[in-house]
C-alpha cells in the first residue's frame, strides 16, 4: 500500500509510515496475517492515511494523541488507540529509528487552535 497518498511533507510521510508499521505489526500479531492486512485493518489505515492527509496542522502537528482537535470518529479511535497500545512497545524492537521519531514527535507541544497551522 502506498504510505504517502497525497502527503508531500517529509514528517507527515513518516508518520503515516509509522501508523502503517504499527497497524501491521498488530495485524500480524493478533489477526494471523502475514504479508497483507485483514480488511479491517486495512479500512483502519486507509482511515488513518486520510486523516493525516486532512490534518490541519501537517508538519507542524505533535502526534495524534497529543492533538488538540481529535478527528477519528469515536469507534475508530477507541481502535486506532488500541492498535498503538499493543504496537508502541513493540516498535522499539522492530523500527527502533520510527520509534525514537514518535517519541521525540510526541514531545512537542500542540498546536494552539486558537493560532494558525
Amino acid at each position: 500500500m502506498e504510505t504517502t497518498c497525497k502527503i508531500k511533507h517529509p514528517r507527515m510521510i513518516r508518520e503515516a509510515k509509522t501508523i502503517e508499521a504499527m497497524i501491521n505489526l498488530y495485524c500480524r500479531d493478533l489477526h494471523c496475517t502475514n504479508k497483507s492486512l485483514c480488511i479491517d485493518c486495512r479500512d483502519l489505515l486507509e482511515y488513518a492515511l486520510a486523516r493525516l492527509d486532512k490534518c490541519p496542522f501537517q508538519e507542524k502537528k505533535s502526534t495524534c494523541g497529543k492533538c488538540l482537535i481529535h478527528c477519528y470518529k469515536p469507534k475508530l479511535r477507541e481502535k486506532i488507540q488500541e492498535v498503538m497500545r499493543y504496537s508502541g512497545p513493540r516498535m522499539i524492537r522492530k523500527h527502533p529509528i520510527m520509534a525514537l521519531y514518535h517519541l521525540f514527535d510526541g514531545l512537542k507541544k500542540p498546536t494552539d487552535l486558537g493560532k494558525k497551522p
